[in-house]
């Protein structure tokens, strides 16, 4: 699940990281008086002004702004509010921004001069442990900077039976360049994100920039943040920070039906039972010519009810010109899932793309001659490569 950047920032300050200040605000009204808060508890005078959408690159789109002064806060915000936000990271629609976070100005001028540093911390999948991966090129795409200088990218493994320890927060102050009380309070800083990474179950803590104020401070300017789905259970507080608004409407209607799905660019559609049969239905439809259009895995009890609602969310993509539906009958019957084929196929009575059942295990014979016999115009097979084929004949 991702979170916003002012969700993200609530976490990590909640671990004792040190963060860049602000509030959110939905419209431009709220905004000045949040910008009037903000003032109040931290001296700022100018306010930077961040769409709050799931997307890096925001600023490249024209999602984040400077406001130099409290009467520039509701222009900025109004510009912001509402709009399309294209970035590298979005599709060529974009997001809709609906609320904005106002942030306090921490570029302040001092003696010594600012910093930005990129840190993360992830799985490293090929070893199975968790790794910082940080750099001196702060404020630039991480892609950027391991393509042209990927000397500049260092990256320090966890030991999952030690955790980290305060030498390897030292080397990754060291590593940044940092002397002084900057060093100190990185250390700190990377004790702390770390600290939260593990504490949050997190997939994902990603800080472009980590900045060092001209005072040495060392603080989180952004906060990009995934947070592992199957540890939500135990985390009721973060899982009220999802906002479904960022989600595809589509799979957000699926999930609440208990059926997994993810929508993909093809126009086969495919209703599976089993996330390792849906990978390979989907690989076999390339194979075969053709180009699947989501994943759909209806689980362990695929009856009419459920089939149907499966049917519906896949026929809301214009693009699917054809459903091949695979089930293999081991917990739940063949002939129960083509039974709820039929009655699916009826209740609705408006599909007017080809479909082909697949249908392999327990009462399968059954559930052939179920299809068969329905006078629907529903196809069988009985090998997937069969069931493909005729996939790609009717597209």
């Amino acid at each position: 699940m991702n979170l916003h950047e002012y969700q993200g920032k609530e976490i990590l300050a909640g671990y004792g990281v040190r963060i860049q200040r602000g509030k959110v605000a939905q419209t431009p009204a709220e905004a000045v008086e949040v910008a009037k808060q903000l003032t109040e508890e931290t001296g700022t005078s100018w306010y930077v002004v961040k769409a709050q959408v799931h997307a890096g690159g925001r600023g490249k789109g024209g999602g984040v702004k400077l406001a130099k002064g409290i009467d520039k806060v509701e222009e900025v915000a109004d510009s912001i509010i509402g709009m399309q936000l294209v970035t590298p990271q979005t599709s060529a629609e974009g997001k809709k921004v609906h609320q904005v976070l106002i942030a306090e100005d921490v570029y302040y001028p001092g003696e010594s001069e600012t910093s930005e540093f990129y840190m993360s911390v992830l799985l490293n999948r090929s070893t199975g442990r968790n790794m910082i991966m940080y750099s001196t090129e702060g404020g630039m795409d991480i892609e950027t900077v391991a393509e042209e200088t990927p000397h500049l990218i260092f990256t320090e493994e966890i030991d999952p039976k030690v955790g980290l320890t305060g030498f390897q927060a030292r080397k990754v102050a060291f590593n940044l360049g940092l002397s002084g009380a900057a060093f100190k309070d990185m250390t700190k800083f990377v004790t702390a994100l770390y600290r939260a990474y593990e504490g949050a179950d997190a997939s994902l803590f990603e800080i472009n920039p980590v900045l060092k104020t001209s005072d040495d401070k060392i603080l989180a300017v952004d906060a990009k943040v995934t947070i592992d789905d199957n540890a939500l259970y135990r985390h009721q507080d973060i899982a009220a920070m999802r906002d479904t608004r960022e989600e595809d409407a589509t799979e957000v209607e699926a999930g609440e039906a208990g059926l997994n799905f993810v929508k993909l660019d093809g126009n086969v559609g495919c209703m599976v039972n089993g996330a390792g049969l849906a990978m390979a239905t989907m690989d076999i439809i390339k194979m075969a010519g053709g180009n699947p259009a989501n994943f759909l895995d209806v689980g362990g009890t695929a009856d009419a009810a459920r089939v149907e609602q499966a049917f519906r969310i896949i026929l809301r993509d214009e693009n699917v010109k054809a459903i091949l539906v695979n089930i293999f009958g081991g917990i739940v019957r063949c002939d129960r899932v083509a039974q709820g084929v039929v009655d699916a196929y009826k209740n609705m009575g408006n599909i007017n793309v080809p479909i082909i059942v697949r249908l392999q295990g327990t009462n399968a014979e059954e559930a052939k001659k179920l299809i068969d016999e329905s006078g629907l115009e529903v196809h069988s097979a009985i090998a997937l490569q069969e069931a493909a084929d005729l996939v790609q004949e009717l597209v």
